[in-house]
């Protein structure tokens, strides 16, 4: 059987649906055996773009998402999502070309070693040099991306290893079951709860499992504990639950933040130091109790004194089970800073001046859209909007990054929800920055025929870092510049522009969007002029008082 055959044949058997990708000279064989397949390649525009789509589709389903690039620099157009899913935790395989290994074709033209080049930020990387190791190193590929903790593998497929004859074969899918978590540490864990005085869960990315979600939610109806979330935890427990008490999306002196130094114990479940800390441990301070599929990794910020190793819904039903409600358990302050943060937080809801305030986007989208409709975003300074004010319902509704925390994916991402997921309204809501950094998968999304909405929030700078620049005490430098005509940009693709001009008009447009087919655009002037006072100064002084 032919290797480009048989590679995809692997790829079939390991049940994947979709290749993201820019194929190039190298990859001709593999992409004339994949045209027989019943496996659909999703050309894009750009190897970030595919790179970000793949990941997004591990994200959501589970199962490494494949992007496909040829050698050089389509390989190093990956080296951003490689590093996204890592961190993130998404499982995804990467193919990349290469010219023949066996005989020098254009000398050293194009070629460097992106194995290496691979190897910090994947979890497996691998030239294939012989046919009859296809099957092999695809199922190693795979059971490495899926496992936990998930993330990016890449194998390296040379062109003359494509043409050779190779044996038929692929290796039977197993399975891999995460041990439960030792019955000591259970123990020494519920005696650590029952003994704290305020007891507080926090809710990380990793608890973002199907069984896990379930086993969360029964831990905080039975035992009544108050609990947070990271960015990426958002929406593991619906957020209008009574003991929910918001999401850490800023390192500190948020409201949220005035429960979580009152509290003498956090049980972090499925967090781990690669997303940004939402707090940071003091020797002699409270006491952390680790939950998660594998121990702590110990950082000057993060040292618990527990780790509770081993699958987490295992770790949490077992929790649930065995603490009793202790007497000692006071809850009162967590009630108060509850309440604190919900008027905090609404305060600008319906504010109408325009251009447009981010919390008022954040209102309007949560009011149009349903429990089960998807937000992704790209990166920048409205995506702490989102995360502090933006009411989850379900897990994965609101899709942001805040690991490697890259620009330029909030527009593939979108696209991606809309192909596994039809049904759902999908909005997109990118800094004018981030995107132009991918803004050219407009085209791709038309040839799709997807339904999407994508906003940009238009300030015509690097509204993040001037944000932080403020803070800083500098002045205001480097960071203007100019766009294009975001409506005429979006038709010159077969998309639909808008720009609205009033509170009323987003609105209409909105509805309008929402409900027709087809990729729309909004031009959506941005007022962030209350980043500063309220993120860098009011919040700080009212925490201070609490």
């Amino acid at each position: 059987m032919k290797a480009s055959d048989l590679f995809i044949k692997a790829l079939e058997n390991e049940g994947v649906e979709y290749i993201f990708g820019v194929p190039g000279e190298e990859n001709l064989d593999l992409l004339q055996s994949l045209s027989s397949s019943k496996i659909k390649l999703v050309l894009t525009r750009h190897e970030q773009g595919a790179g970000f789509m793949a990941a997004t589709y591990g994200r959501l389903t589970g199962k490494p998402g494949v992007c496909l690039a040829t050698l050089g620099p389509g390989a190093t157009n990956l080296v951003t999502p490689a590093a996204y899913a890592q961190l993130g935790a998404m499982p995804m395989m990467m193919i990349t070309g290469q010219k023949p290994i066996k005989k020098s074709k254009q000398a050293r033209f194009q070629i460097i070693d992106v194995v290496d080049m691979m190897r910090p930020i994947t979890k497996y990387t691998k030239q294939i040099v012989n046919s009859n190791v296809i099957a092999s190193n695809i199922r190693e590929a795979f059971r490495l991306a899926s496992e936990e903790r998930p993330g990016a593998v890449h194998l390296e497929f040379p062109e003359d290893i494509a043409q050779e004859e190779g044996e038929e074969t692929v290796f039977e899918v197993v399975d891999y079951i995460i041990p439960k978590p030792d019955d000591r540490a259970i123990d020494a864990a519920v005696k650590m709860i029952e003994n704290a005085k305020m007891p507080l869960l926090l809710i990380g990315a990793g608890a973002n499992r199907k069984v896990t979600r379930q086993a969360l939610a029964e831990f905080v109806d039975e035992t009544g504990i108050y609990f947070f979330t990271t960015q990426m935890g958002k929406g593991v427990i619906d957020e209008r639950h009574p003991q929910y008490l918001g999401t850490a999306a800023l390192s500190s002196n948020d409201f949220l933040h005035a429960a979580i130094d009152e509290s003498d114990l956090i049980i972090n479940v499925g967090h781990d130091v690669i997303e940004k800390p939402p707090f940071f441990m003091k020797h002699g301070g409270k006491k952390v109790i680790h939950v998660n599929f594998a121990p702590a990794e110990v950082d000057p910020v993060y040292f618990p004194q527990l780790n509770v190793v081993g699958d987490i819904t295992s770790s949490v039903k077992k929790l649930t089970s065995q603490i009793t409600q202790a007497k000692n358990w006071d809850f009162s302050y967590y009630k108060k800073v509850k309440e604190e943060v919900a008027g905090h937080l609404s305060k600008y809801f319906k504010d109408e001046r325009f251009p447009m305030l981010p919390q008022r986007l954040v209102n309007l989208l949560r009011e149009k859209l349903g429990d089960n409709d998807v937000i992704t975003l790209d990166n920048g300074v409205y995506k702490i909007w989102f995360a502090r004010n933006y009411t989850c319902r379900q897990p994965n509704t609101l899709l942001l990054d805040n690991a490697l925390a890259s620009m330029g994916a909030g527009l593939p991402s979108a696209m991606t929800v809309n192909l596994l997921y039809p049904n759902k309204k999908v909005v997109a809501v990118c800094g004018d920055g981030g995107f132009m950094m991918n803004s050219q998968e407009l085209e791709t999304a038309v040839r799709l025929g997807l339904n999407l909405v994508v906003i940009i929030l238009n300030d015509n700078a690097y509204g993040m870092i001037k944000w932080k620049q403020e803070d800083m005490g500098f002045k205001n430098f480097g960071l203007d510049f100019k766009n294009p005509d975001f409506i005429q940009y979006a038709n010159s693709y077969g998309a639909h522009g808008y720009r609205p001009e009033s509170d009323r008009d987003f609105q209409d447009i909105l509805d309008k969007t929402l409900n027709s087919p087809g990729v729309h655009v909004i031009d959506l002037q941005v007022d962030y002029s209350l980043n500063h006072p309220i993120l860098n100064v009011l919040i700080k002084e009212k925490t201070a008082k609490l």
